[in-house]
């Protein structure tokens, strides 16, 4: 949708993810940003970085070491974390009460975190058909520990200087949204938007999520 607007769009598989197959130990958040900065480093006019959920993260640490390829940080239903905190500190900011996602657990060697079978569908794709569900349940893979327990290091000059915009969801329940107005009060973008959907709106609201994006660029 985004193509037949005039726009190019570049889609990542970050490393273990996709049709990448690194191994999950080889796997770190540098791993990550140095995957989006070679995406990055290719392009001659600036981009607008869109980051869902866990790769906000990785979008916010790229924006550190190449402000100036980045003309707009969008977050859609995305961490947003603070200097020095990494993607599971981002949890302790709120108290979620029965709010609390339970989606997600950690192996106990600690080196990768996987999915609960009998909640993804809740916290990730409740407002999804169910042709959308099975594709995107088959695509999911574990994603290595590491780069959600590592801080990211940003400074105000750098990221600071790229704008950021958040996109909400208001029935997320992978990053329900009391944590997601929380991170963004801390963190405060230029503009929100909200929408009334899921955690994974691509899928489930794609024609609003394609004119919330466009209105962007």
């Amino acid at each position: 949708m985004l193509e037949e607007a005039g726009h190019r769009v570049i889609a990542v598989d970050l490393p273990g993810h996709g049709i990448d197959h690194t191994p999950l130990t080889e796997v770190n958040l540098k791993s990550y940003t140095d995957c989006l900065s070679a995406v990055l480093d290719k392009e001659s006019e600036k981009v607008i970085l869109i980051g869902h959920s866990m790769a906000g993260v990785v979008i916010s640490q790229t924006a550190e070491y190449f402000p100036e390829k980045i003309e707009k940080l969008v977050y859609l239903c995305a961490f947003l974390p603070d200097n020095g905190q990494s993607l599971f500190d981002a949890f302790g900011i709120v108290d979620l009460g029965d709010d609390a996602p339970t989606a997600v657990y950690i192996d106990e060697a600690q080196t990768y975190i996987g999915l609960n079978d009998e909640a993804i569908y809740s916290h990730f794709y409740a407002d999804c058909s169910e042709e959308d569900f099975q594709y995107a349940k088959s695509k999911l893979v574990k994603e290595p520990l590491i780069p959600s327990v590592t801080p990211v290091q940003v400074t105000e000059e750098r990221f600071g200087s790229v704008p950021r915009v958040y996109i909400e969801g208001l029935r997320d329940k992978a990053i329900p949204i009391k944590l997601q107005r929380a991170m963004y009060a801390k963190m405060p973008c230029e503009q929100v938007i909200t929408m009334d959907t899921d955690h994974s709106s691509f899928y489930s609201h794609p024609e609003e999520l394609s004119v919330n994006l466009l209105s962007l660029a």
